[in-house]
């Protein structure tokens, strides 16, 4: 697992240049639901997340001796898979280490992250484990200095953003682009390609981080 610390670190999410998205090489297949369903043509089961939605391609820069994917970093930029891995498995979105804490599960929400018009959150943001919890908070540009930090208790996958694809004059082509998260098990889900992973947060408590370093050093101690 990537263990860089120190000025120079980069979160593991962050894309790089170098890492492209790869030819989208799609098509439409009728599937047994009666709907025609996205596919690669060349398409490997790692494709999809366990869910079993189609993610976008993107290529990969080699790792450096930490384990850390090299090239400048694209700080606006979360590679689809990375995001994708971390979200998933509740892993450290800056070294890959299991998130999770004794307090509950760490997330930081900038303003533009998505939300609900409920006491649910949305969030595309991985979790943070508690060692890089500052460094996450100065680090990830989508904060915009407006941070909010939740501790979760649970935090279930929701669904995924991306784009909707369709048959067109032109073939299969995108017929809706990125909005709100689409659920899991959403009919529209067989044509959508996923490019973020969202889990959806109900028992969480909002802090600073100030005040929940102060709580995790109390109850390590």
């Amino acid at each position: 697992m990537p263990t860089q610390t120190g000025p120079g670190l980069v979160p593991f999410i962050t894309q790089r240049e170098g890492e492209d998205a790869a030819p989208d090489n799609l098509i439409l297949l009728p599937h047994t639901d009666g709907r025609l369903h996205l596919h690669y043509l060349d398409e490997d089961p790692r494709d999809r997340d366990l869910r079993g939605v189609l993610w976008a391609r993107c290529s990969f820069n080699s790792l450096d001796g930490q384990g850390q994917p090299t090239g400048r970093p694209q700080w606006k930029l979360m590679h689809p898979y990375r995001q994708m891995m971390t979200m998933q498995a509740l892993r450290c979105q800056i070294c890959t280490n299991p998130a999770r804490t004794p307090l509950g599960l760490i997330f930081l929400a900038g303003p533009d992250d998505h939300t609900g018009e409920t006491a649910e959150v949305l969030t595309n943001q991985p979790p943070v484990c508690a060692r890089h919890l500052r460094t996450a908070a100065r680090l990830c540009p989508h904060l915009d200095g407006h941070l909010t930090v939740f501790l979760a208790q649970s935090a279930p996958l929701y669904g995924t953003t991306g784009t909707l694809y369709g048959l067109g004059a032109d073939g299969v082509q995108p017929v809706a682009q990125p909005g709100p998260p689409l659920p899991y098990g959403h009919p529209d889900t067989g044509c959508f390609l996923a490019s973020q992973q969202i889990r959806r947060l109900t028992a969480y408590r909002t802090l600073d981080v100030d005040e929940l370093c102060d709580q995790l050093r109390t109850h390590s101690g």
